[in-house]
This record gives structure tokens, C-alpha cells and sequence, in this order.
């Protein structure tokens, strides 16, 4: 009895949480702080080219108009993240899709934040800029190409009945969702007081890819926990050994994610890339099992 009320508590919680109303409140919340933001980095960039004020952060986020794209991607990638604590519950086919969408966006942001840093003058190979650019370039079509793939393979996916058992697993995978939410709120708001805080004391952020990990390491690090607590409860829910490999292999996609923020240069878009390219790899062979398991019955 107090585990049907226990269920009952998370999902109508749940469903207040991550309501339809809620999500169009917190995207149209969103599009309007993008368009501030964008308009306010325009005027920061304005005052800093006529000298109104100077910065620790003039040559990476001010140096140019182009960089003002920089501060509404960011505001968006929030409201992403705030989509993958929603669709959590769904599957983890869903939840590692939203993980690819976020961290394609992420390199989409620090294009912009790299083109106004382009040397032009320079050989255009021998420029550490200028390369940058072309791998992320390439990077971002060959991850885009790839999650369409992945996208179209998971559609393709066959519902399974709810059973209890399932009803049980997806109503524990809500009270981590109900849990994720805050945890990632307080981290945000500490990244970003930390950030505030390293530019008041002179601690200086050297380049945009150190920029572009403030908050996602520790993103991707919470994420991971709670993909790993996920995988936990799921051994109690099936014993196939399909799921299972599918589920631990899109884990190990969430660590290669993770594993990015830590370099730079070729091998920082190369672990992206195989990040999605393992996910994607593990749910065609999952695909592919459950099929000859079909014909086989």
C-alpha cells in the first residue's frame, strides 16, 4: 500500500513539475531572456569598443558583434537541459538523444565564439584558431548527419506494453528527474557565481573552450550518476541481455561526452563524434538482436 502511494505522490508530482503549461511559461521565458541577452551583449561589446569599461573577458567574449551569439545559445542550452530532466522517464533511447542534441549545440555555440578570433593574415593551417574552426566545422555537420541517423533508427522502435513492473521503473525514474532538477538548478547558480566571482578576484578565463565547460563538466558528471542510478534500477525490471548492453552502452556514450570537456583541439570534436557514433552503433546492433529474437519466436 505505501509503495502505490509512494508512486502515486511521484507521478502526480511529476505531472506538476514538467506540466505542458509549465514547459510553454519556461519557453517563453526563455526566448525572451535570449533576446535580452543578445541585445545586452550588443551594447557590452558597443561600450567596450568605444573604452566605456574594459574586461578580463574582452578577448573571448567581447572582441567582436559575432560573439554576442554567444549569450542567447547559452540561455537555450538551459532551457535543453530543462527538456532532458523532462524526458528522463522515457526511455534511456530518449533521454541520450536530448544528450546529443545539447552537446552538438554546445560546439555550435563556440563556432560563434571562435570566428571573430579567425586570423586571416596567417597560413590557414598553421593558425591554432583557424583549425579549430575546421574541425568543429566538420564536427558539427558529421554530428549532425549522425543524430538524424540515431533520431530515424530510434523511431523505429517497437512500445512495449506497461506493464507494473514498468510502471514501477518509470515512476522511479521520475523521482530522479524530480530530484535532477534541483541538484542542477543549485549547480548552475554555483557555476555562475563561481564564474562571477573568478572575474572579480583576477582569475582570468584563458580561452572559450574553458568558458564552454563552466557548468557542463559538472553537468555531464551529475548526469552520468544518474544514468549509472538508472542502470541500477533497470536490472530489477528486465533481464534481457539486449537492454542491458543497450543501456550501459549508452552510459558509456554520456562519459565520452563528458570526456570532451577536458581536451581541445581534434580530440575534443573526435570524443564527441564517437560518443554518437558508439550510441548509434549499440541501438542499430540492439535493433538488429530484438529482430532475429522476433523471427526466432
Amino acid at each position: 500500500m505505501r509503495g502505490k502511494s509512494w508512486q502515486h505522490w511521484v507521478e502526480n508530482t511529476f505531472f506538476n513539475v514538467f506540466s505542458e503549461s509549465n514547459r510553454k511559461i519556461i519557453e517563453r521565458i526563455t526566448i525572451n531572456i535570449s533576446v535580452a541577452g543578445f541585445i545586452i551583449h550588443l551594447i557590452l561589446i558597443l561600450g567596450k569598443n568605444y573604452d566605456v569599461f574594459h574586461s578580463r573577458m574582452d578577448s573571448i567574449l567581447l572582441a567582436d558583434p559575432i560573439s554576442a551569439i554567444y549569450t542567447p545559445f547559452s540561455i537555450i542550452l538551459i532551457y535543453e537541459i530543462y527538456l532532458l530532466v523532462h524526458y528522463l522517464p522515457r526511455s534511456f533511447t530518449t533521454s541520450v538523444s536530448k544528450q546529443f542534441e545539447i552537446i552538438s549545440l554546445i560546439v555550435i555555440r563556440r563556432i560563434f565564439g571562435e570566428i571573430p578570433h579567425i586570423d586571416l593574415m596567417a597560413p590557414w593551417f598553421s593558425a591554432k584558431p583557424n583549425l579549430q574552426l575546421i574541425y568543429d566545422l566538420i564536427g558539427i555537420l558529421i554530428l549532425f548527419f549522425l543524430i538524424y541517423l540515431f533520431n530515424k533508427s530510434r523511431s523505429k522502435l517497437v512500445k512495449g506494453k506497461l506493464s507494473d513492473n514498468l510502471k514501477r521503473f518509470v515512476n522511479s525514474k521520475r523521482a530522479v528527474s524530480l530530484v535532477l532538477l534541483p541538484v542542477l538548478i543549485i549547480t548552475s547558480l554555483y557555476s555562475l557565481f563561481y564564474w562571477i566571482g573568478s572575474q572579480l578576484t583576477g582569475v582570468v578565463v584563458t580561452s572559450s573552450f574553458h568558458l564552454n565547460a563552466i557548468f557542463y563538466n559538472e553537468f555531464f558528471t551529475i548526469l552520468i550518476l544518474a544514468d549509472v542510478f538508472i542502470l541500477l534500477l533497470s536490472f530489477q525490471y528486465t533481464e534481457r541481455y539486449s537492454q542491458l548492453i543497450r543501456n550501459t552502452g549508452f552510459v558509456i556514450c554520456t562519459i565520452l561526452i563528458r570526456l570532451s570537456f577536458a581536451t581541445d583541439g581534434l580530440t575534443n570534436i573526435a570524443l564527441i563524434i564517437s560518443s554518437v557514433l558508439f550510441g548509434l552503433l549499440v541501438l542499430r546492433i540492439y535493433q538488429a538482436t530484438e529482430s532475429s529474437l522476433q523471427h526466432q519466436q
